[in-house]
């Protein structure tokens, strides 16, 4: 035992003790590697033909339905930040305001209702394709060319006549 006379008067006992290494564990995380998902796909920031999906495709398994016609097409696959925040796709295919921003040849909105926030992010596109079942939907005072009806007739038909 030692005691240590600090600068405040009194001395206080300081006791040393043996403290033993913790045993040794395996790591938290491993990392496993890396690899790029590959996709035949056009970058959507680039792309000539950008095809994007709202909350009208009412889940992310739907989303097949604009990947088949963007195939086809050549396009990237876009969404509206509704499709994004439903967890229907992923945040990096989110176009407007807070997403990507996008200046295609063509643009094809399907399901887009067409709040302000989206069209900041595609406006400039040269001709925009407005596929919705609401004909007062405001994506469609933007749109070159607009087609009321409902998505899950319209899409198929389309990638059919591609």
């Amino acid at each position: 035992r030692r005691v240590h006379g600090g600068q405040g008067g009194g001395g206080a006992p300081v006791e040393m003790l043996a403290v033993a290494a913790p045993p040794t564990q395996p790591p938290a995380s491993t990392h496993m590697g890396q690899e790029l998902s590959k996709s035949e796909r056009p970058e959507l920031a680039s792309a000539r033909i950008v095809i994007s999906g709202g909350r009208g495709l009412k889940s992310g398994d739907n989303f097949k339905l604009l990947y088949d016609l963007a195939d086809k097409m050549g396009a990237a696959v876009g969404a509206s930040r509704a499709a994004v925040d439903a967890g229907y796709v992923p945040n990096d295919m989110q176009v407007g305001q807070t997403g990507k921003i996008v200046a295609p040849e063509l643009y094809v909105a399907v399901g887009i209702s067409g709040a302000i926030q989206h069209l900041a992010g595609m406006k400039d596109s040269k001709c925009i394709v407005a596929i919705n079942k609401d004909p007062e939907a405001p994506i469609f005072q933007v749109a070159d060319y607009g087609l009321v009806e409902d998505l899950f007739k319209a899409v198929p038909a389309m990638t059919e006549q591609v």
